[in-house]
């Protein structure tokens, strides 16, 4: 019977306590780091024990850790200051960082931009697992330049749910005619803060936060400085047909690719699950959630049960949607928006202006923890109907690269992975053993095959 490795005997099977993610340039089981096999001997020893070896984000989710979000594993731990004066950690373009926010008081980043490019900051939020949270609180980002005058200020929180979840907020140094502030170069700062600490249900104690700083050239020749007063704002019949299986991420670096089609997942209370959907230039996206119905609770009524919010390739929030629920169907749409465009900048609608690049555009579902007063703390089925309108086309033509390179734009193989859902992440299997119940030897029989399978296919050239 082949040995079995338990954590810890070799570096390369674990990295920030996800069991096999290697590191690239290791040596291991399979091409890249990533263990490419499986042995059945060695899943047979391990499933007398009832557990998988180390402890993963996804068994955390298995085990209902309300709390649990995936960091990027290449963040770079950074500390904010208290002042600008003592910003010296600078946040770099196309990095992600992870940093801490106190309870109380604004911590500071310092940016270095140019007089050309335009960035745009934001900082995810990680509040801690809890049962209720303020439902203004939540984070406040702004942009000011080195004479403490704001470029750009938002705010994301919690919302009538009032449960604590991971929420983005986003602000902007955009290089614009239209604009007088902010446009030269020099030293800027990125702040950061809690919104209402204080308030009733509010966590005490600081957050963990994800912060992300993305860069965007000019276009290579001047176009229109105003945005399209007309377009088709009709919300169309949501996708009918048979759902297909997707299971969402625990984090931004690990949504789950979905494209045009019906998605079926299950949801937890308290747990917020992340999706991306590529949406091309002139594409225009379209998405209904829906909660099935439940055995349990029938009668009772979770007023804002389901929060689903759409955010753009830069982390910055579009719109969202709140569902009731009282254990029967219940469904509700995105507002209608445009379709992508560059112009789409220039409008006075923040929601509107914030589809102004293609990319990957972001779904967070998360479904209230007081659901669980109603119906229990079981996984409740999610269903996710994307419509995309419009034949993708060309962009404005910049002059010169992003920070990433690839941040607006979408390639066949995001619509290939949106189609297939081959980079939807390790953890799917284990997702799908969490919700199913089915007995522990079967189950990682099963599922580890499937993992193992799904390594190896993204590791073939």
């Amino acid at each position: 019977m082949g040995a079995v490795r338990r954590p810890g005997d070799d570096e390369g099977w674990r990295v920030r306590g996800r069991w096999g993610r290697g590191r690239a340039g290791r040596s291991g089981p399979s091409a890249g780091g990533r263990v490419g096999a499986v042995t059945l001997a060695s899943v047979m020893v391990l499933a007398p024990a009832g557990v998988l070896p180390g402890r993963t984000a996804v068994a955390d989710e298995a085990a209902g850790d309300a709390g649990a979000y995936a960091f990027a594993e290449d963040a770079r731990s950074v500390d904010g200051a208290v002042s600008t004066a003592d910003a010296v950690e600078r946040l770099e373009p196309g990095r992600t960082y992870r940093s801490t926010l106190p309870a109380s008081g604004t911590v500071y980043y310092r940016l270095e931009l140019d007089g050309v490019t335009s960035t745009y900051a934001s900082a995810t939020a990680v509040p801690p697992a809890g049962r209720t949270a303020s439902v203004i609180d939540g984070v406040k980002v702004a942009v000011q330049d080195g004479e403490g005058r704001s470029c750009d200020v938002d705010t994301a929180s919690f919302g009538t749910a009032g449960s604590p979840h991971p929420v983005a907020a986003w602000a902007m140094r955009e290089i614009s005619p239209s604009k007088s502030l902010c446009q030269e170069s020099g030293t800027y700062y990125l702040s950061v803060e809690r919104v209402d600490p204080d308030g009733e249900g509010s966590s005490p104690g600081p957050w963990e936060m994800e912060l992300t700083t993305v860069s965007e050239p000019p276009p290579a020749r001047a176009g229109a400085t105003s945005a399209p007063k007309e377009w088709n704002s009709a919300p169309p019949q949501p996708l009918t047909g048979q759902p297909e299986r997707r299971f969402g991420g625990s984090g931004f670096t690990r949504a789950a690719p979905v494209g045009q089609g019906v998605w079926r997942d299950d949801i937890r209370p308290g747990r917020t699950l992340f999706y991306k959907v590529p949406v091309d230039w002139g594409q225009q996206l379209h998405v209904t959630a829906e909660l099935g119905g439940s055995s349990t609770g029938k009668g009772r009524y979770t007023a804002a049960a389901l929060d689903l919010d759409l955010y753009n390739p830069v982390r910055g929030r579009v719109v969202d949607v709140g569902v009731g629920y009282d254990g029967v169907r219940k469904a509700g749409s995105l507002a209608p928006l445009p379709q992508v465009a560059y112009v789409n900048r220039h409008a006075a609608v923040r929601q509107v202006g914030a589809m102004r690049f293609a990319g990957s555009y972001y779904l967070v579902a998360h479904l209230s923890a007081a659901v669980a007063d109603a119906f229990g703390d079981g996984p409740v089925p999610l269903t996710l109907r994307v419509r995309l309108s419009g034949a993708p086309q060309d962009g404005p033509g910049y002059a010169g690269e992003s920070v990433p390179s690839d941040v607006f734009t979408v390639t066949e193989g995001d619509r290939e992975a949106a189609a297939e859902g081959e980079d939807a992440g390790d953890d799917a299997a284990f997702r799908a053993l969490a919700v199913g119940g089915i007995g522990t030897g079967t189950a990682l029989l099963a599922g580890l095959g499937v993992w193992a399978l799904a390594a190896r296919r993204r590791t073939v050239p």
